[in-house]
């Protein structure tokens, strides 16, 4: 149970949020939950598993080295405009990966992912529910900004995923957070809006890993009157993370 200490803290994160916070109600019913968080079977959406073309020996790559091929990939176009690419970030043994879009201005400068607004927007999400940033682990889509932070091209995603692959397999996490359309519908190689996908639980590959779909934190600042949608999505990966 919830000590009134982490409940203090769990308030101030989500006032960090721009989250209004209300009484709870207590727990729905078991039938409630389903209706409202349908549960889709592993294997049930359409072929989840990453790129395949042109991995050569990339999954077999230890961490180190893995990290050197990245900072020195030549893989696709973006490269040539990159300051640097972004590995990625966190606990090499963390339990909940966290997977967004591609490295902005303030990431490609720096290296790391989601350090600008958006990171101390994740931050604040996952300290809401207990998580500090260093318990998990960050990764993009793609590992190079791309020009004017448009969003990553397939062959840019298909080019990169042979790395992420790589590292969810090291990881090997309990759960996996999508934030944002881009990384869902490549993780889950979909089309459809993070709308629909929202409140399911999905599986990576063959796994039994769970996919829990959610707004990217740059959505959440341009619209914030979604935070609240977020914190649930949050609240259900937490449920389901209790439950592995």
């Amino acid at each position: 149970m919830m000590s009134a200490t982490d409940q203090d803290k769990r308030l101030h994160y989500l006032e960090s949020m721009g989250i209004q916070v209300w009484a709870h109600r207590g727990p729905k019913s078991g039938q409630d939950r389903n209706r409202q968080a349908p549960v889709a079977e592993p294997g049930a959406v359409e072929d989840n598993s990453a790129a395949t073309a042109g991995q050569d020996d990339i999954a077999g790559l230890e961490w180190e080295v893995l990290r050197e091929r990245v900072l020195s990939c030549t893989r696709c176009d973006l490269h040539k405009q990159r300051t640097q690419a972004v590995f990625g970030v966190g606990n090499h043994s963390a339990q909940w990966l966290i997977i967004g879009e591609a490295p902005g201005a303030d990431e490609d400068r720096q290296g790391e992912p989601f350090v600008g607004r958006a990171g101390k927007l994740l931050n604040n999400m996952l300290l809401a529910i207990g998580l500090r940033r260093a318990e998990v682990y960050i990764a993009n889509i793609v590992k190079c900004r791309p020009p004017n932070n448009r969003e990553p091209a397939p062959e840019e995603a298909q080019s990169c995923a042979p790395y992420l692959a790589r590292q969810i397999a090291l990881i090997k996490p309990k759960i996996i957070i999508a934030l944002g359309r881009v990384a869902a519908q490549n993780l889950l190689k979909t089309d459809s809006p993070v709308g629909s996908l929202r409140g399911k639980r999905f599986y990576y590959e063959q796994s039994d890993i769970p996919i829990i779909v959610t707004y990217h934190p740059a959505y959440l600042l341009r619209s914030p009157q979604e935070k609240r949608k977020a914190w649930q999505d949050l609240l259900a990966a937490q449920e389901l993370f209790s439950s592995l």
